[in-house]
């Protein structure tokens, strides 16, 4: 247990995060008792409604366009994610800025003050101080995404008014399980009875259905409850009670995003007595969201694609966003993933696309080394010659620079992978860009 005078010593937030990374047990203990328990220490509570969102992949993209809709109707929003992409701060918005330094370092020491002798993990305490600060803020909304899974996720302490499943796929099985209807009904725990409970996945698992009934959650199902058509001007959405029409695509590109947006504007229309809003602020708040990792293509030649993309699942739409893209000569791909990713699954997903492997490690232990995901491409059946190449690199930065070395201005580089990959690329071209 960690003193007292230690922590009390700890003035920056670089020191607090120097101190978490060590001082707690990295190792992903779930269960939610104790973490209650120091929520209930600290007295947060929300007044207003609060929207969780889980899922394998699109959480982060259904967060943002509620934050950015709820800021265009005049809401004080309050926006908690993971993991960051550049800095931690990211972590924790309000009204879409970043909480400061000194914020984060009054709620840990509020934290550490409470948990006395609980030991908490380093997300469990981080997210405790994320939502003591959205508590403090007097909000009109709360949006929370879920780190892991649901039912035991640390995020689901919290009564959902809202709940949102945007997708249900394989991946963290050593925690989840190892089919869709195992996690399908470990991410349904974040549902409630007789509040709303969403499922925007096209073909959601038995399990998850069968839970929402069960425990007497209102279930709204893509398809059944709410639904989207759209040409190649404009969309239309149609839910229970309301429908939108001549909605502008969202700022987020890609074949999923409006499958991510019909679910936001579906937890909006639940909350409709509670968060009015109007069409322009619908209209308005789609196209100003600004989430950088999905599917952003950078402007300038080469054409440059960053893609958080780090499972089979996020792959295949990659995949399918890719083949909608203008022709390209070449394609470069930078890659780095985590150990125990279904890496051999994205490769499969995307090697035919892809013409010059980058490969890089990633500064964690459990990430998974250059030359292991270039032995998976040998497996994959992924071969060099005049036109293919797979080249291994100590980070990101190098291998970024190298595929830009390379790359015509008809070719495209695809930064992909671990947070860390994309965080890394980013990174290196702001420093380019330093005087």
């Amino acid at each position: 247990m960690t003193s007292m005078s230690t922590t009390n010593s700890l003035t920056t937030l670089s020191d607090w995060l120097a101190h978490l990374e060590t001082a707690h047990p990295t190792v992903i203990e779930m269960g939610l008792q104790r973490v209650n328990t120091v929520k209930e220490r600290l007295g947060i509570t929300f007044e207003c409604p609060v929207i969780i969102v889980g899922g394998t992949n699109g959480k982060g993209s259904t967060c943002a366009m509620l934050e950015s809709i709820l800021m265009q109707g005049g809401y004080k929003v309050g926006l908690y994610t993971s993991p960051h992409l550049i800095h931690f701060n990211e972590r924790a918005r309000i009204n879409g800025i970043s909480v400061v330094d000194a914020d984060f370092v009054q709620a840990f020491h509020a934290v550490e003050l409470a948990k006395a002798e609980i030991s908490l993990s380093y997300f469990e305490f981080t997210m405790l101080a994320c939502t003591k600060i959205f508590a403090d803020a007097k909000l009109d909304a709360v949006i929370l995404e879920v780190g892991l899974g649901g039912r035991l996720d640390a995020v689901n302490i919290f009564e959902a008014d809202v709940a949102i499943v945007t997708s249900v796929d394989i991946d963290h099985v050593e925690y989840l399980g190892d089919t869709r209807e195992k996690i399908g009904f470990e991410k349904a725990g974040i549902f409630r009875a007789h509040a709303t409970a969403i499922c925007s996945d096209p073909s959601p698992p038995q399990t998850l259905i069968d839970h929402a009934n069960q425990i007497g959650a209102d279930l709204w199902l893509f398809g059944r409850d709410f639904n989207y058509a759209g040409d190649k001007q404009q969309w239309n959405y149609a839910g229970r009670h309301q429908r939108r029409h001549s909605l502008a695509y969202p700022s987020l590109r890609g074949a999923n995003q409006l499958l991510n947006a019909s679910a936001a504007l579906a937890a909006l229309e639940a909350l409709r007595d509670r968060l009015p809003l109007g069409a322009q602020e619908i209209r308005s708040g789609l196209v100003m969201i600004d989430l950088p990792g999905r599917f952003q293509v950078l402007a300038g030649r080469p054409t440059v694609v960053l893609d958080v993309a780090h499972n089979p699942h996020a792959a295949a739409t990659l995949h399918q966003n890719l083949d909608n893209m203008g022709f390209h000569a070449y394609t470069y791909a930078v890659f780095g993933a985590m150990q125990d990713k279904d890496i051999l699954g994205v490769i499969n997903q995307l090697k035919n696309q892809i013409d010059h492997w980058c490969l890089t490690d990633l500064p964690l232990p459990r990430a998974a080394s250059a030359q292991h995901i270039s032995s998976l491409l040998s497996e994959a059946g992924v071969t060099i010659d005049k036109d293919h190449s797979i080249q291994c690199f100590e980070n990101p930065a190098n291998a970024y620079t190298y595929a830009l070395s390379r790359a015509g201005e008809n070719d495209r580089i695809v930064v992909f992978g671990s947070f860390l990959t994309v965080a890394g690329v980013i990174e290196c071209r702001n420093n380019k860009k330093q005087p």
